[in-house]
């Protein structure tokens, strides 16, 4: 496995989020409350909706297109839909602000 450091935590307005990539993927980061960060795959299942640009509630975003909510720590979509999205594992070194996805 392998470390990237792809943004920094000032980065990201809180309870905000940001999109970056890495290779053809692109990744959507969401600051959560208590400055906590979680990264998906930028794309619903369902219509391919810019996750990036839903409303989160919780740990949940809601796709824009078609409100499907998406769980952002498993990826899994909520019933009654189904499908789920890639989740990426984050690190955050606290000092430097300096976060770190692993793939």
């Amino acid at each position: 496995m392998a470390k990237h450091l792809i943004a920094n935590l000032s980065d990201i307005d809180p309870k905000g989020s940001r999109t970056v990539r890495l290779g053809d993927t692109e990744i959507a980061l969401f600051r959560l409350t208590g400055d906590e960060v979680l990264a998906v795959e930028n794309h619903c299942p369902h219509k391919g909706g810019k996750l990036s640009e839903g409303m989160v509630c919780g740990s949940t975003v809601h796709c824009p297109l078609h409100d499907w909510k998406i769980d952002l720590k498993s990826g899994k979509v909520q019933e009654p839909d189904d499908g789920c999205v890639t989740t990426y594992e984050l690190e955050i070194d606290r000092v430097s602000g300096s976060i770190y996805l692993t793939v």
